[in-house]
C-alpha cells in the first residue's frame, strides 16, 4: 500500500511540475520595448479574419477544409482598402490532431498574407460561444443566427480537467515556439475575452471563471517560455472603469499586468471609446483594439476609425467578409433568428460574398486613412 501511495504522490508531483510555469520564461516586455516595437510598424488597421466559407477555427484549419484559394481571394480584397493586419483564431485540438500538419498550414497562410503585405496576430484561446468542441465536420449555421458555429478554446472538458492542461501547454509552447522568430506574425492574443460567460444559447459553465484564473497566467508563461520576438496581449472588454488596478477584476488584472502591449474590445459609441482609450493610456504601452465595429451597437468605422487614428490605436474590425458564421446578424438573433427577413442593417462584415463592399463609403474612409501619413495621428 505505501508504494502505491509513494508511485501516486510523484505522478502527481510529476504532474505539477508539468503544469507549473518555466523556470526560465522570458519576461514580460518593459514599457519603452513596446513602444519601440510599435513604432516599427505602420499604423495598424485590419479585421478579425475567418473565411467566408469557415464556420468556426477548426473549419477553417483542419486539413480538409483548408482553403488557401479563397484565403488568398478575401486577403486580396483586404489589401485593396489599405488593410495590413488581420486577427485569426487558432484552437488546441488543431494541435491534437496534426501537429504537424496545422504547422505547415500556418505556414501556408502566413506566405499568402505576407504576399499581400498583411501581418496576422494569432488568438491562441478564446471563451466565447460553444464549449462543447468536436474535430472533424462542423455543423451547418443555425439559419439567421449570429456566429452559431463558433467553439470555445479549451472547450469545457479541456478546460475543467487539470490532468489535460499538459496538452494546452504542449499546444501553447509548440505553436508559438514553432513561429516565435517569424517576422510575418504581428503579435499573440493569448486568450479572447478569457472571462466571457459563452453567450448564445448555450448552457453556462459554473465554475468557468476559476478555472480561466488558474490558467491564463500559466497560458502567458507557457508563451513566453519561448522568447518569441512578437508581444504577448489578451484584451479586456466589458468592464467600465479600467483606470486602475484595484478597479479590475481578478482575470483583467492578469490582462494588464501580463500583457506586453494592452488590448481592448469596444463595441459602443464613441464617447465611451474614447473614455476607455484615455483609461487604458493611464498604463504607459502601446493600446490595440482587437475588436469593435458593431453597427447597430453604435461603433461604426465612421465614428471609432478615426478616433483610432488621432490616438494612434492599432484598430481590428469584427469581421471581413459575410459567409458561414452569419456575423451580419446581430447578437440578439440568438433570441430572435432572422429568418424572415434581413437585419436592417448589417452588425459587422465589410464584404459581400462577391467582395463588393456592404458600404462602400467604410471602405473609402479605410483608404483614405490608411493611406496618410502616420505621424499625422499624432500619439498618446
Amino acid at each position: 500500500m505505501n508504494k502505491i501511495v509513494s508511485i501516486a504522490l510523484v505522478a502527481l508531483l510529476q504532474l505539477a511540475l508539468l503544469v507549473a510555469a518555466p523556470a526560465f520564461a522570458a519576461e514580460r516586455w518593459t514599457e519603452q520595448q513596446a513602444h519601440e516595437w510599435y513604432n516599427r510598424q505602420p499604423w495598424l488597421v485590419g479585421a478579425n479574419y475567418i473565411p467566408a466559407n469557415a464556420i468556426n477555427q477548426l473549419e477553417m484549419w483542419q486539413a480538409d477544409t483548408f482553403d488557401t484559394a479563397t484565403i488568398d481571394k478575401e486577403l486580396g480584397w483586404a489589401k485593396a482598402i489599405g488593410m495590413n493586419t488581420m486577427r485569426v483564431y487558432l484552437h488546441n485540438l488543431l494541435w491534437e490532431q496534426d501537429a504537424k500538419g496545422f504547422k505547415q498550414r500556418i505556414d501556408a497562410f502566413l506566405t499568402i498574407a505576407a504576399k499581400h503585405g498583411i501581418k496576422p496576430m494569432f488568438v491562441l484561446f478564446d471563451s466565447c460561444w460553444d464549449p462543447e468542441v468536436k474535430l472533424g465536420p462542423q455543423r451547418p449555421p443555425i439559419p439567421g443566427v449570429h456566429n452559431s458555429g463558433w467553439v470555445q478554446a479549451p472547450g469545457r472538458a479541456r478546460l475543467e480537467d487539470v490532468s489535460q492542461y499538459p496538452k494546452l501547454r504542449e499546444y501553447v509552447q509548440g505553436v508559438v515556439g514553432a513561429f516565435a522568430k517569424d517576422s510575418r506574425i504581428l503579435a499573440w492574443d493569448v486568450w479572447n475575452e478569457p472571462d466571457n460567460d459563452g453567450g448564445g444559447n448555450y448552457p453556462k459553465h459554473v465554475g468557468k471563471q476559476k478555472h480561466v484564473e488558474t490558467l491564463l497566467p500559466q497560458v502567458f508563461e507557457w508563451a513566453r517560455s519561448q522568447k518569441p520576438t512578437q508581444p504577448l496581449t489578451s484584451g479586456v472588454w466589458h468592464h467600465d472603469d479600467w483606470s486602475t488596478l484595484d478597479k479590475l477584476n481578478a482575470i483583467e488584472k492578469i490582462q494588464i499586468t501580463q500583457s506586453d502591449v494592452i488590448s481592448f474590445h469596444d463595441y459602443s459609441w464613441p464617447e465611451i471609446f474614447e473614455r476607455r482609450v484615455k483609461q487604458l493610456q493611464a498604463y504607459g504601452r502601446p493600446l490595440l483594439c482587437t475588436e469593435y465595429m458593431a453597427r447597430g451597437n453604435g461603433s461604426t468605422f465612421d465614428n471609432s476609425l478615426p478616433l483610432g487614428k488621432r490616438h494612434n490605436i492599432a484598430m481590428f474590425n469584427w469581421g471581413l467578409v459575410d459567409g458561414k458564421t452569419q456575423t451580419r446578424m446581430p447578437w440578439d438573433s440568438w433570441k430572435k433568428p432572422y429568418t424572415a427577413e434581413e437585419p436592417t442593417i448589417w452588425f459587422h462584415d465589410v464584404f459581400r460574398a462577391d467582395g463588393k463592399p456592404y458600404r462602400a463609403a467604410e471602405t473609402e474612409l479605410i483608404k483614405r486613412l490608411t493611406s496618410s501619413p502616420r505621424e499625422a495621428a499624432g500619439t498618446q
